[in-house]
């Protein structure tokens, strides 16, 4: 678990305590097959308060565009809605997308959620558009904006802070709530950016899992110690399927693995891949390919997810776990979080 503490009247600094290795929940708001974005949202809501009924540290949402299976696109009014719905369970974004906007206006966002929910509120941010190229052109963005993400960072941390680095511009509601940064990332980039800026460092190994080990080296090598954190703190994404058995958690995974290919390769396909095309897909590099993205998953009992997840946690060098618990069903979901809880020994909110 860890807190923040005020080590200045100006920031919130980041510090661990000595408990076992705190689990959060990175919900990526499904619409399910058949299903609609209102469901979705009522779903996200029971599964936060499931997550904050059992100990869980927070929830997070990542945002996505054009993606008829997602519902998080805009995820800041997702995290108010949440909100409104839980007490005490940090929520965020997991993350914002920063070249897709400008800073001055995720600063007004996430100012005004800190505002309402003074404590509780995190800002996950990721320089990848979170989107296909044609989208990104919807969003009115340039494509190079990208290469302003550490500019950006800064720009925004300034304005959620008391000194802006644009003379005579503020955030209002943001300046001086501190809402704590976080850095995402999948490679070298973010883990460097995060390290030198002196931020907590979430790496993205629930579907990137090539380079996690090197990126949180990197990071805790190179990281400097800054007024917001005083020693590094990594986050590590990782995949869960929980269940009563062994049996029923590997014949859910299985699922799992075909719905990920519906997903990723059925996207913007008039007509839904039939369950034979599925399994011809598995087997083609493509297939490989995305099957690769839950190379990090845990799938088991309770006792068996537990041994994984402690496993995981030293190989990635984690101070804490972001769980990625994608069943298709939500009461499958839903028990997948509460078996991972306590099977951890998660400590429940008061």
């Amino acid at each position: 678990m860890f807190f923040y503490t005020s080590g200045n009247e100006n920031a919130r600094v980041l510090v661990a305590a000595t408990v076992s290795i705190p689990l959060s929940i990175l919900d990526l708001a499904p619409i399910r097959r058949g299903g609609t974005a209102a469901e979705t949202f009522a779903q996200s809501v029971e599964l936060a308060q499931t997550a904050e009924a059992t100990g869980y540290n927070r929830v997070w949402y990542a945002e996505h565009h054009n993606m008829g299976t997602i519902a998080s696109s805009a995820t800041s009014v997702l995290i108010g809605h949440i909100a409104h719905h839980t007490k005490s369970i940090r929520l965020g974004a997991g993350g914002i997308m920063l070249p897709n906007h400008s800073p001055l206006v995720i600063a007004e966002q996430f100012g005004t959620l800190e505002t309402i929910f003074p404590g509780r509120i995190d800002l996950g941010l990721g320089r990848a558009p979170g989107t296909d190229q044609a989208t990104f052109r919807a969003l009115r963005r340039d494509p190079a904006a990208s290469d302003a993400f550490p500019h950006d960072v800064l720009e925004l941390q300034g304005f959620l802070g008391e000194t802006s680095r644009i003379a005579g511009i503020n955030a209002y509601p943001g300046r001086g709530t501190n809402v704590p940064l976080f850095i995402l990332g999948s490679s070298l980039f973010g883990a460097k950016l995060a390290a030198q800026l002196g931020l907590p460092y979430s790496f993205a190994s629930h579907f990137a899992p090539d380079a996690l080990v090197q990126a949180t080296t990197v990071y805790r090598n190179e990281f400097r110690p800054s007024e917001f954190l005083a020693a590094p703190w990594v986050i590590a994404g990782v995949g869960v399927v929980a269940a009563q058995t062994n049996a029923e958690a590997h014949a859910t995974f299985e699922q799992v693995r075909r719905d990920r290919i519906r997903m990723m390769l059925g996207r913007n396909r008039s007509t839904e891949f039939t369950d034979e095309e599925v399994e011809m897909l598995l087997d083609t590099p493509h297939g490989d390919s995305i099957m690769n993205m839950l190379k990090y998953t845990a799938v088991g009992d309770g006792a068996t997810v537990a041994q994984y997840l402690e496993g995981f946690a030293r190989t990635a060098q984690a101070d804490e776990l972001i769980t990625v618990h994608s069943t298709s069903d939500p009461a499958q979901r839903l028990e997948s979080v509460k078996i991972t809880a306590e099977a951890m020994s998660l400590v429940p909110a008061n």
